[in-house]
């Protein structure tokens, strides 16, 4: 059993003798604090508190409705579950309002729509693009490619050319990538990808091609929930019902930034000099900022200096509220999302947020709304980036859907709301050293009882789309209460000669694998007892057998922010 710095043989016995539960601190009110605080309160917890800089519960799943009554998610989220206590908690908050949504997607190029996934449906593409996309796929996946094969990629821009070939490599999958991740592919691994991409059929491919046949397989789940008001931020809105603010005596507390953290102390400082004092600590800041800028106390250099090396981008979201083509028309379009990979717009992708519930408009009736994505980062800078110009970015994004047709000429005239969000963190990248810097200071911080999880706080994108990452903060609860054994993260501990604690991570073909055993060794809070809620810290978890997929939902393996491809189904 590992031993933390002030000798106990548990992290979290620092405060035992008292009988009274440890007291529990969370960041962050987003999916995964939210999920954490939910799950503590179905278990009878009562001594926590959740805290958020901002004024409203949701993190960057929360929706706003602009002034002229358009409601805007913060990307183009789309709600379908990989897990059945995910889909318990959205049924106990939602009921039945909300709507059930056939998925339409398409890909945007060379001024025609391409039926998604794009791999599919290359017979829609001009011939000589067709042919190239084609043959280059055949000459990859028959080891005659740049990369010889998938095994032998060292990161994912080798795994695109073993893939897909250089066509599609050099049409769709590397342009499109980098307009999502503004880094190269070369930059990140492959491992992330999981089942995400499909190594396509030669024969299915030549089939679609040579007979014309269309191949719209949307993969799993080609059907997703989505609220009927409020737009996706009204499902976490709902857990204030659940949680209860401060003032009125709940675990809610907003408006709270957090000015330090003192590692040794276990206290938080707040902007207003208010100090919080912790037992347990859950984290869904960026780790990087949690790490090289919030940590006070002995903090090693190397952990400060291997979280700076993480990665991420930026992004705008844009939403363009218009008015129908046709007074009662409604909206124009049946489509859900769009992606585009080429340099005439700026976005990389486009939903239609109206099409989503008919409350998402001031009126359904007359009104419909194009949410755009832009991303950024040092690598890809955005219209106006030094100054961080809006007016500039929302202005390349309206011309941009001019280019790509989806305002016909003379409709700009049309648009009666323009309204910008800037999230400084958007996608966490998956880069080549990621993994090493996780499985270095994720350890660091748990053995000092700081559990940092979430979309940023675990920085693996494979396993944050909301519900993953509402999970992430359910299965933390259970391991902490009922020493049972995360799985969502893919994380694996195990105690080293030296007494270490260590982490590695699975490398299974589907993201999110993870110890599927009881930890052995674990150590509970004295005080606590056999009988009620209790504090274990697993402290020399062994790794057992991988999970075939992340969550207990079959079907559900599809990420939020696809990529423009997906496994077929059948």
């Amino acid at each position: 059993m590992a031993q933390s710095s002030n000798g106990s043989k548990n992290p979290s016995a620092a405060r035992s003798g008292t009988g009274a539960e440890p007291r529990i601190v969370i960041i962050g009110a987003g999916p995964t604090g939210l999920g954490a605080g939910y799950r503590l309160k179905e278990l009878g917890y009562t001594n926590f508190a959740i805290f958020d800089r901002h004024p409203y519960i949701g993190g960057l799943a929360h929706s706003f409705v602009d002034p002229r009554g358009f409601t805007w998610d913060i990307g183009g989220h789309v709600m379908f579950s990989h897990y059945t206590y995910y889909d318990a908690c959205f049924d106990r908050l939602m009921g039945d309002e909300f709507t059930l949504n056939n998925r339409e997607s398409w890909v945007r190029m060379f001024d025609r729509w391409v039926p998604y996934p794009f791999q599919n449906n290359i017979r829609y593409l001009p011939a000589p693009v067709a042919y190239e996309c084609l043959s280059g796929l055949i000459k990859a996946q028959t080891g005659r490619g740049k990369v010889a094969s998938a095994a032998a990629a060292a990161n994912f821009g080798e795994f695109i050319d073993a893939v897909f070939g250089e066509g599609i490599a050099r049409h769709f999958m590397r342009p499109y990538n980098f307009k999502v991740w503004a880094h190269e592919p070369e930059m990140m691994n492959k491992h992330w990808i999981g089942e995400r991409v499909a190594v396509i059929d030669i024969d299915r491919a030549l089939k679609n091609v040579m007979l014309g046949s269309d191949d719209f397989g949307w993969g799993p789940n080609n059907q997703f929930k989505f609220p009927l008001r409020g737009g996706t931020g009204e499902f976490y809105a709902r857990f204030d019902r659940v949680l209860g603010h401060a003032k009125d005596g709940g675990h809610l507390h907003l408006n709270a930034r957090v000015e330090s953290i003192d590692v040794d102390a276990k206290a938080v400082r707040f902007a207003d000099g208010s100090v919080e004092p912790y037992d347990v600590l859950i984290s869904a800041m960026p780790l990087d900022v949690l790490t090289r800028e919030v940590l006070r106390g002995g903090v090693p250099d190397e952990i400060r200096r291997a979280a700076s090396r993480l990665l991420h981008s930026s992004g705008y979201m844009v939403g363009i509220g218009l008015r129908s083509r046709a007074p009662g028309a409604g909206t124009p379009d049946t489509k859900s999302w769009m992606y585009f990979p080429e340099a005439n717009c700026p976005f990389y992708r486009v939903t239609y947020l109206s099409n989503y519930s008919p409350h998402m408009t001031p009126d359904k009736d007359n009104y419909y709304s194009l949410l755009c994505e832009v991303s950024e980062s040092a690598y890809k800078p955005t219209p106006g980036r030094e100054g961080r110009d809006v007016d500039a970015v929302v202005e390349a994004c309206v011309t941009g859907l001019e280019n790509a047709g989806l305002l016909e000429p003379g409709e700009r005239a049309n648009i009666v709301s323009r309204w910008c969000y800037y999230a400084d963190y958007s996608y966490p990248t998956p880069s080549v050293d990621r993994d090493d810097v996780l499985s270095t200071v994720v350890p660091w911080l748990e053995a000092r009882d700081i559990y940092s999880r979430g979309r940023f706080g675990m920085w693996k994108y494979e396993v944050s789309n909301t519900d993953h990452t509402l999970m992430q903060g359910v299965e933390l609860v259970n391991r902490l209460l009922l020493d049972e054994p995360e799985t969502t993260i893919g994380m694996v501990y195990s105690s080293t000669q030296d007494g270490r604690q260590a982490a590695t991570h699975e490398r299974s073909a589907v993201a999110g694998s993870g110890e599927k055993r009881r930890p052995a060794g674990a150590g509970i809070l004295p005080g606590t007892g056999d009988v009620g809620p209790r504090i274990v810290v697993r402290t020399a978890a062994r790794p057992g057998g991988a999970t075939s997929r992340v969550g207990d939902v079959e079907e559900a393996d599809i990420a939020e922010e696809e990529l423009g491809v997906t496994r077929p189904r059948g």
